[in-house]
């Protein structure tokens, strides 16, 4: 049958180094939605480089919409970056809680 070998838990180091790992990745993963968004509201709500960057920032962080989007497509991309941004926020939450989480229940593995 199925034979488990116990592996000690990995150093503070080997957890801290992925720990960077995961938030350099979630960073990463903040940094393109931002670009999606930023080029979304700037090419179908006509706003400035400046405003669809400051839209993009609240909406992905969670604030919401700042300023009045008036064109048909705007709202369109708007309702759908807020749907996505809402994925984008759960993922990287999992992505830089998941080395803690893979600690915590392997040190409760190895102690039984």
């Amino acid at each position: 049958m199925y034979e488990h070998r116990k592996q000690p838990l990995a150093s503070k180091a080997t957890f801290y180094s992925r720990v960077l790992k995961n938030i350099i990745v979630a960073l990463f993963i903040i940094a393109i939605c931002l670009a999606i968004g930023t080029a979304g509201y700037h090419f179908t709500a006509d706003m400035s480089w400046l405003d669809a960057f400051h839209n993009a920032s609240m909406i992905l962080s969670g604030m919401g919409l700042v300023d009045h989007v008036g064109s048909d497509t705007g709202k369109i991309f708007s309702s759908f970056y807020a749907l996505f941004s809402g994925i984008a926020f759960i993922t990287n939450i999992g992505i830089i809680l998941a080395p803690a989480l893979h600690r915590i229940y392997h040190r409760m593995h190895i102690e039984e």
